[in-house]
């Protein structure tokens, strides 16, 4: 950063601003890199998101690590039943992205950790690792295409013969393919569409059989976001996620704010 500082001086002030909007990168890119902060306000309380790039020691890649908080405060602020929200926090997500930017390609580890349970253990935490590829734009839109493989742990899972395992404990390994698309409306105005199909692979009988629902094995997911662009640091999503199970409306909602640092 010093030895660029005396180039800027003898640059002209246009030249200065394009120099700084370079750094900018394109916020409506699922597989954009930058450091981040978000705040959102959801049906099940406040969610806050923190991003941060670093360096992969390779000039073609770029790296970021983000941490999510989800649900703080969920009978305070969220709008939802009591036997959906509390007080205390919900999950927890970390991931981390890097992405290529010679061909488009990109890697990610997220790992979820839910505080509130299912039928296969009162916690769980869910990492998987997979691939991303931005295919050539058509028009408006964009497709990127993914594919991953997880492993689930659980803290007092439930096993077969009914009995608990005291304590965390892996309970099996399950596969996801899916899309990130976005359909560009307007320059500062863009759509998301993203489903998901996760199903069991290995496991327990009762995580591969009723780890996203009683009977279900697998399950499609989906995500919806409208977002408009206002600047290039700023932004404003309203996001919508649902599944085969629970409709759009009775779904998680929420509103975020997103700068880019």
């Amino acid at each position: 950063m010093r030895k660029l500082l005396p180039i800027l001086a003898f640059l002209p002030v246009a030249n200065i601003a394009q120099a700084q909007e370079k750094d900018v990168q394109d916020m409506s890119d699922p597989l954009a890199v930058y450091t981040q902060a978000g705040f959102g306000v959801t049906d099940k309380g406040i969610n806050l998101k923190i991003g941060q790039t670093y360096d992969t020691g390779n000039p073609t890649t770029a790296g970021m690590n983000i941490i999510e908080v989800k649900g703080i405060y969920g009978d305070v602020f969220g709008w939802r039943g009591d036997d959906k929200t509390t007080d205390s926090i919900d999950s927890f997500r970390f991931r981390n992205f890097t992405t290529d930017l010679s061909n488009g390609t990109a890697t990610q580890i997220d790992a979820n950790y839910n505080l509130r349970g299912n039928l296969a253990a009162e916690e769980t935490l869910d990492v998987s690792y997979s691939f991303i590829k931005a295919l050539p734009p058509q028009g408006k839109f964009t497709f990127y295409p993914l594919a991953g493989v997880g492993v689930s742990v659980g803290e007092n899972a439930l096993e077969d013969d009914g009995s608990i395992d005291s304590g965390y404990s892996t309970m099996g390994v399950y596969g996801l393919i899916g899309m990130y698309s976005k359909f560009a409306v307007t320059d500062k105005i863009w759509i998301n569409y993203n489903p998901f199909w996760l199903s069991t692979i290995a496991g327990s009988d009762n995580y591969k059989d009723n780890y996203y629902g009683v009977d279900q094995s697998h399950i499609l997911t989906h995500e919806f976001a409208l977002s408009y662009q206002i600047n290039p640091r700023m932004n404003l999503r309203y996001f919508a996620n649902w599944n085969e199970n629970v409709d759009f409306f009775d779904g998680d909602q929420r509103i975020e704010f997103n700068y880019q640092l």
